[in-house]
């Protein structure tokens, strides 16, 4: 598939140069991965999980492996699904990707096609692997981070809880086509109007770690 990410996306070539640069080192660390264990997939939201420090609690007997990669949208990921999954046959794979596209304001049908077909590749090259489709995480539009006023206009053009949940059920029939299973790792996330609580994000869309340490006590059954 051509890499069509920058004709729907545009994104800042600081970023871009970014995730070459983090993919590239991906790719090098592939290399001595043990091979079958649980690999996080996604956008920035993964990266973000601080997993590496999280997982020395939790007593698996499995590595956790992120490869998630900031502003990457489906189209990015089905563009690079060796590095980010197939080189590492792992054994379980939790996913969250697509808010981006929906941030991005991706067509819906792109989006979903995209989705689907990462979720086909995977069936098909790696049939023995158990998958888990991610629920995405609650956001704050409402309250203030110190964003100027233009800034987080721009940035919460097209993104809301509305937007996402609505993406959520239809990646939820996407997951269940391939016998995936959908998971909702996001209890202990909100307030009281369902807006992921200030005191666990730093912009209002992504997490500090105290709220990744909310969703990982919630992961401890799938990750066992």
């Amino acid at each position: 598939m051509s890499d069509k990410k920058n004709e729907l996306t545009n994104l800042h070539p600081d970023i871009i140069k970014f995730q070459n640069a983090i993919r590239k080192k991906y790719a090098a660390e592939n290399q001595t991965a043990k091979k079958g264990q649980i690999l996080f997939v996604g956008s920035s939201s993964m990266e973000i999980f601080p997993v590496d420090q999280l997982q020395l609690n939790l007593n698996l007997d499995k590595i956790i492996y992120n490869r998630g990669v900031r502003a990457t949208t489906t189209a990015d990921l089905l563009n690079h699904m060796d590095t980010l999954i197939f080189d590492l046959l792992p054994g379980k794979i939790f996913m969250n990707i697509g808010s981006n596209d929906i941030g991005f304001n991706v067509p819906e049908s792109v989006f979903l096609a995209n989705y689907d077909e990462i979720l086909r590749q995977i069936k098909e090259k790696l049939p023995d692997t158990v998958v888990y489709v991610m629920k995405y995480y609650p956001i704050n539009t409402t309250e203030n981070f110190g964003e100027e006023k233009e800034e987080h206009n721009q940035f919460y053009a097209h993104r809301s809880n509305e937007l996402l949940e609505a993406a959520n059920f239809k990646v939820e029939q996407l997951a269940k086509r391939y016998g995936y299973e959908f998971i909702d790792v996001n209890a202990g996330l909100t307030n009281a109007e369902g807006n992921l609580r200030r005191e666990l994000t730093f912009d209002g869309a992504h997490m500090l770690p105290a709220g990744y340490e909310i969703v990982l006590g919630n992961m401890k059954k799938y990750l066992v």
